[in-house]
């Protein structure tokens, strides 16, 4: 890994690269914030693997990353892409994943596809909150990782600096875990002062890979270079042992023996697969005209030789559909069918296209497959199970899709025609159906209400917003019964702007943003009685009920409760039922802004009827009339929903999120410990003061808060907000 010979042969451009064998697969994530440079770097890992013919280039003239035309136009990632590049003979599949925080459902994509996470880390920028989070949840699982520093060539960029932070942030833990492989060696300085860097400097090897000329050129160090790689050498063999818990190496080294270059490497190699040693390297886009990035061999050696194989992932829990327990499957292409559809997204030529892992088994074209997905109801996706006949079997690159003539376990490929499946939803033998357990995904908490922009729109939406949805499992379809919107639920503004961009784009439907509205209610805040008068006389069959009822308010969550005590027959019995309807209907449609009553008891005490001209549908008229009259002697509550907030912050943001609550009409009930460094914040707030707090909440805690929320009740709102709505719904608005 850099420290090798340099024997591997680059992959040749314009060819369809296929496994023959799960050992010979690597599947890695690029993690990191946005702008750190995942995308460049993978550009000029395709260069040097020789995936693309010139810098960034493929075939038809695009580059790897031309994926989406929203990107283009956003200038950032927002979904995942899969470019599978060669080296050595081995099958590097990268998945770069989005930095930005809205669109962290395709790094958990990326996550649940990969085996190994390369951390991408700007030189000039540092390490951000959201990436840490990111770090720690990989550690949690043992996900092998390492770290590569990017854009070296800025003017404040200092690489022994930055590998001091990487050592300070991602291991606090353990020290000895996260050090670099290599040093920089810098050239001449340039008019500003600044010294790029042009070349690494090897530390197991004590050689000098030398890049100046666009190429790579090892060399023997000179005696200052010597020196600088001494001390950084020691403290790398030293991690190296101690994490790879050989202790007869530790007594050998300790007692003074020169411990060979490829027993290190061997032992590297292993602590690196393990999860438990994270190497920093360092790595820079291929200047013009140059066929090879700075560090980039040494990155794709690292890979290949240091990140596990699919054999090493453990084996996954899998049950029946209807979820009985089924043995654990393991990596085996002449095994049992097992694979997960990791990203769904739409071509105008082919229809929908998945990007799926294969976990086990060999997936074929033309092959029938059983397509099985639950447990994401609540994000508006149907449990299905249903056979399909996959089409063509291809691997992406750029806006290409090359046919595959199979794709074995261990393996990623893009199936098309596979109609009904959804993002999360798992690809099985049709005789012998497996259901694979969907993985985390954050909950979409920022709401877009959204209307048909015209009559062809509206006829066009519900397709075009099931399709949004089941290609992006953290956006939520919500058709509220109580407001009458449509809302989606996204992770952020962005995200937002990507949903809205792509329902235009892809699906041929306009549509406009309006506010969201929350569920209010009204109720009576004392006891007031109405009296219902409907007496119409215009010749011929007229219109007679009058009808007196008496209200009172009920605790919380009563509901509407409707009592007869008419005495003396003043109210057939007939019309009973009648006046109930009409006070009902009145107390759905609200008395004082249009919003639904609740929480009362309605007393019918007393009426009148006329033996011809009485009717059901005057005394519907009369007991609505009857409430109204008695909503305007009444004081009249507005209720809002009340939501129990749990926030999940940094230490050093709890003060500033505690008094952001208090400004929202929070109420703070409690906080706890949460882990080292974090603490949960519980608290109740109007939901009307939280439309917005996903992105709030991000900008107050540097993008490292997390928040759940969850419906707790209706309160009456402050009189000063309620005159307000009233106000509002008096003027039409």
């Amino acid at each position: 890994m850099g420290d090798k010979s340099h024997t591997q042969q680059p992959g040749a451009a314009g060819r369809a690269l296929a496994a023959d064998r799960p050992s010979s697969v690597r599947n890695v994530v690029l993690v990191g914030h946005s702008g750190a440079g995942k995308t460049s770097l993978v550009e000029a890992l395709a260069l040097t693997s020789g995936a693309v013919n010139r810098a960034g280039r493929v075939e038809d003239g695009g580059t790897v990353s031309d994926y989406d035309e929203i990107e283009h136009r956003q200038q950032r990632s927002v979904q995942l892409s899969l470019v599978p590049v060669e080296w050595g003979g081995i099958k590097i599949n990268i998945l770069d994943t989005p930095g930005y925080a809205d669109f962290v459902g395709e790094l958990r994509a990326g996550l649940r596809a990969a085996d190994a996470a390369l951390f991408v880390v700007s030189a000039a920028d540092g390490v951000d909150g959201a990436t840490r989070m990111v770090w720690e949840e990989c550690q949690a699982v043992g996900m092998p990782r390492a770290i590569v520093v990017t854009h070296l060539e800025a003017s404040r960029a200092d690489y022994a600096q930055m590998t001091a932070v990487c050592g300070e942030i991602f291991g606090a833990d353990d020290p000895d875990a996260v050090v670099p492989l290599y040093l920089p060696l810098y050239g001449p300085a340039g008019p500003d002062g600044h010294s790029p860097v042009a070349g690494l400097l090897g530390l197991l090897s004590r050689r000098v890979y030398d890049y100046t000329s666009g190429e790579r050129v090892e060399r023997d160090p000179d005696p200052a270079e010597l020196a600088l790689i001494s001390d950084a050498r020691n403290r790398l063999i030293e991690g190296i042992i101690a994490e790879s818990e050989d202790e007869s190496l530790m007594d050998r080294y300790v007692g003074g023996e020169d411990i060979d270059v490829k027993t290190l490497i061997d032992d590297l190699e292993r602590a690196v697969a393990r999860g438990t040693f994270h190497p920093v390297l360092m790595a820079a886009p291929a200047a013009d005209g140059a066929r090879q990035g700075l560090g980039t061999v040494e990155l794709l050696e690292l890979i290949t030789g240091g990140f596990p194989t699919p054999l090493e992932r453990a084996p996954v829990t899998v049950t029946t559909p209807d979820g009985v327990p089924r043995p654990e499957v393991t990596c085996d292409p002449d095994g049992p069918l097992l694979a997960e559809v990791v990203k769904t997204s739409s071509d105008p030529y082919v229809g929908r296209v998945s990007l799926v892992r294969v976990f086990s088994g060999t997936l074929r074209p033309d092959q029938t497959v059983h397509v099985s997905g639950h447990g994401l109801e609540d994000r508006g996706h149907e449990d299905h199970d249903v056979d399909e006949r996959i089409g063509a079997l291809t691997a992406p690159f750029g806006k290409q899709q090359r046919t595959l003539t199979r794709a074995i376990a261990g393996d990623l490929a893009c199936v098309a025609k596979l109609t009904r499946a959804e993002t999360g939803d798992t690809l099985s033998a049709k005789d012998d159906p497996l259901l694979m357990e969907p993985w985390v995904m954050p909950d979409p908490l920022l709401p877009l209400a959204i209307e048909a922009h015209s009559k062809a729109d509206e006829d066009k939406l519900s397709q075009g917003l099931a399709r949004l949805v089941a290609e992006d499992p953290t956006m939520r379809l919500e058709q509220n019964q109580h407001t009458h919107q449509v809302v989606l639920w996204c992770l952020g503004e962005a995200h937002q702007d990507v949903a809205l961009e792509r329902l235009r784009t892809r699906y041929g439907v306009q549509v406009d943003p309006v506010p969201h509205k929350v569920s209010l209610r009204e109720t009576f805040g004392d006891r007031a009685t109405g009296r219902g008068r409907h007496v119409k006389q215009s010749g011929g069959h007229g219109q007679y009920a009058i009808c007196e009822i008496e209200v009172e308010p009920l605790p919380p969550g009563s509901g509407i409760e409707f009592v007869d005590k008419v005495v003396g027959g003043a109210v057939p019995r007939q019309f009973i039922p009648s006046v109930e309807k009409g006070v009902r209907s009145q107390a759905a449609r609200g008395v004082a802004a249009g919003y639904p009553l609740v929480d009362v008891r309605i007393i019918l005490r007393d009426g009148k009827a006329h033996s011809v001209d009485s009717s059901d549908a005057a005394f519907q008229t009369a007991g609505a009339l009857a409430l109204r009259e008695a909503a305007a002697e009444a004081r009249i509550h507005l209720l809002e929903p009340v939501a129990e907030l749990t926030v999940l912050i940094a230490d050093e943001y709890v003060g500033p999120v505690m008094s952001d609550l208090a400004g929202r009409r929070g109420r703070v009930v409690g906080t706890e410990q949460a882990g080292p460094g974090r603490t949960l914040v519980r608290a109740e707030i109007p939901e009307i003061e939280i439309d917005r707090y996903a992105v709030d909440l991000r900008s107050v805690s540097h993008g490292t808060g997390r928040f759940n929320r969850s419906y707790a009740r209706h309160e009456p709102m402050p009189p000063q907000l309620a005159d307000k709505i009233r106000e509002q719904a008096e003027r039409g608005t």
